[in-house]
């Protein structure tokens, strides 16, 4: 059983201590029990400096979307949030997602709310999904709430599967072109080099180009990885750190041919099915923009939003900026919104707009992929056929000199 190191106070006075328990939860019951308010920040488990499952464990959407359908069920059926979360941490196969949730039913037991527990975990549960547990406990409707946010999270991520998705072939593809050509280029392109010396003719331009190329790879490869890795590294860098690195970058993506489309149709996907779930959850309009912004994905995008927020503060109605803005909400957007404020059902509004983008995604993914297998196979067929051309041009100079 494992050793906990305790602090808490008894008449004003700091007590520290070790007690062997089977849990923290029950640290916390037993000093209680003697009349001891604990510290929970202040209770470790004694001797476990890292655990290499908790290190390499990651928290996928897909947990998150199980964790809060799961409580959702428990509310509904009537056990209270802290057993729920006690039953849900105890089955959970996730090892770091599972001291999480006891981390929150601690601090719930403690006498924090549910939305201030999960406040302190803010890698795993953002900002929409604090703000409509808040509204949930505060409107006594936890339970729907976690259903609405067990949809939500699963509509996002069937969306970025998709994506993720259609990405896996190219990347295998220009995976496999990189490969070859490194091949060809740093071990059999010296080889024709040396037959080609033995010859004494001089090299076509072509070949000549090409050999060069080959030797400087060969000669320099280790170089050649260290900048890629560095130019990828200070890309990552500028683009979290700056601004405008970022609105460079994000700008750029949203012209690339299909890229582009497909990128806007997610992120319009994105904002109405995040916006309608905020409404849904009783957010005011206002914060639910600043979160939804927030969430976008995209800086054009999230400073469209907060432009539009600035404007509903003065008066406007939401669909009046954004329809400043045709290029990122696309008219058919601008209208069913304006007619779902004047109707008031917006948030039904919002939800049938990201049900057609998120179909549009679809069709766009699908497009993408048709568009790009042709374009990498006549890219890589191009490139090595360029290679054989330039070292057979050497054999045919010297043929044709041979038969003259």
């Amino acid at each position: 059983m494992p050793v906990f190191v305790w602090q808490g106070r008894l008449g004003g006075a700091l007590k520290k201590g070790e007690m062997e328990a089977p849990s923290k939860s029950a640290v916390l019951a037993r000093l209680r029990q003697m009349q001891i308010q604990p510290i929970p920040n202040r209770i470790k488990e004694k001797g476990r400096l890292f655990d290499l499952s908790l290190t390499f464990a990651s928290i996928t959407t897909r947990d998150l979307v199980v964790f809060t359908r799961q409580l959702s069920t428990m509310i509904d059926a009537g056990l209270p949030l802290v057993r729920g979360l006690d039953i849900i941490a105890a089955q959970h196969s996730n090892q770091k997602f599972k001291k999480i949730i006891v981390k929150v039913k601690e601090e719930v037991e403690a006498g924090s709310t549910f939305a201030d527990a999960l406040s302190k975990h803010p890698k795993v549960f953002n900002n929409l999904y604090i703000q409509l547990i808040k509204a949930g406990e505060t409107g006594g409707v936890l339970d729907i709430i976690l259903q609405r946010l067990a949809d939500y999270l699963e509509k996002m991520d069937t969306i970025k599967r998709k994506i993720k998705g259609a990405m896996v072939y190219p990347s295998i593809v220009i995976g496999v072109a990189v490969m070859v050509l490194a091949i060809v280029i740093i071990f059999v392109v010296p080889v024709f080099a040396e037959m080609f010396k033995d010859m004494g003719t001089t090299l076509p331009s072509l070949t000549q180009l090409v050999v060069d190329i080959s030797f400087f790879a060969r000669n320099n490869i280790l170089y050649i990885i260290a900048a890629i890795a560095i130019i990828f590294f200070l890309a990552g860098f500028f683009y979290n750190k700056s601004v405008r690195a970022r609105r460079l970058l994000d700008a750029f993506l949203l012209k690339i041919w299909l890229i582009g489309p497909l990128l806007l149709k997610t992120i319009i996907a994105r904002f109405c099915r995040t916006l309608a779930t905020l409404t849904a959850g009783g957010i005011a309009i206002l914060d639910g923009l600043e979160i939804t912004a927030k969430a976008s994905g995209n800086i054009i995008t999230q400073e469209a939003i907060l432009e539009a927020r600035r404007a509903v503060t003065e008066g406007q109605t939401l669909a009046e900026p954004l329809a400043t803005r045709p290029k990122l909400f696309p008219p058919m957007v601008v209208q069913m919104i304006s007619v779902g404020e004047q109707t008031g059902a917006l948030e039904d509004m919002l939800n049938k707009i990201a049900d057609f983008y998120e179909e549009e995604v679809d069709i766009a993914v699908a497009s993408l992929l048709s568009a790009l297998e042709p374009i990498m196979i006549t890219f890589l067929g191009a490139t090595v056929g360029v290679i054989v051309v330039s070292m057979y041009l050497p054999m045919f100079k010297l043929i044709s000199t041979l038969a003259d």
